[in-house]
């Protein structure tokens, strides 16, 4: 069997921020703004327990469906959260990588992005990763055409060779995936590789998510036993 003390890597699917602004007649946007404050809080604690990468779905492809108004709020937040925690993170040795069809934002978010990682990424010890204009399924596609404009073999594809080309390239496979809000479903989200992630649900919603919630989702994936696929007692710490 194997039994890990804290999980090496965490992604988080982040939902509920318009319900919780409309429990309080306020408009979405208040919602998504609250759900900054969370992403604060979880990022410091996820530090704080030495977890090393910590993945965010923060806009995912299917989102561009939202109303106008509120897609360009959120591409605003974005932008201005970077602009106000960037020197912060560079700060605490926390780099700040963003996974998704990035091309397709606009140019001056695309910059502001591109200077804040390379701004995080000298001497970092840890990475938040956001997830941003993304999908599972284009994340696979995407892969498989550019090892075809790299002339690979597709017929001799490996896991290994599509793996190296996906957006999370050279990042650990997630070991525990964390929904708020109650729902149960992945929503198109690191759909690779999360084949053998743990997942932890909750009815908090996503404003509301603090210490004692990650903390509760952490100690329930150290309750469990990762098994890969095999038998119990054909398991020796795979992957550790």
């Amino acid at each position: 069997m194997s039994q890990v003390s804290s999980p090496e890597h965490v992604a988080i699917i982040m939902d509920g921020n318009s319900r919780w602004a409309r429990e309080r007649l306020l408009p979405r946007v208040m919602g998504h703004k609250a759900g900054i404050e969370a992403i604060r809080r979880v990022a410091e604690a996820a530090d704080r327990r030495g977890v090393r990468v910590l993945t965010l779905y923060a806009f995912s492809t299917e989102n561009w469906l939202r109303p106008r108004d509120e897609v360009d709020a959120l591409m605003s937040l974005f932008s201005e959260t970077i602009r106000r925690e960037v020197d912060e993170l560079a700060r605490r040795g926390i780099e700040l990588r963003f996974s998704g069809r990035v091309h397709e934002l606009s140019p001056a978010l695309q910059e502001q992005m591109r200077q804040a990682s390379e701004h995080t990424r000298v001497g970092a010890r840890a990475l938040l990763n956001i997830a941003i204009n993304y999908g599972g399924r284009g994340e696979i596609v995407d892969a498989v055409r550019e090892l075809a404009r790299e002339g690979a073999d597709l017929t001799r594809l490996e896991e290994a060779s599509l793996a190296a080309h996906l957006y999370t390239r050279g990042l650990p496979d997630p070991d525990l995936v964390i929904r708020t809000a109650g729902e149960m479903r992945l929503s198109n989200f690191l759909l690779w590789q999360a084949a053998y992630s743990e997942f932890y649900c909750t009815q908090t919603l996503w404003p509301d998510f603090a210490d004692a919630d990650f903390d509760e989702a952490i100690a329930s994936y150290q309750r469990r036993q990762r098994r890969f696929g095999a038998r119990p007692e054909e398991v020796s710490n795979r992957g550790r």
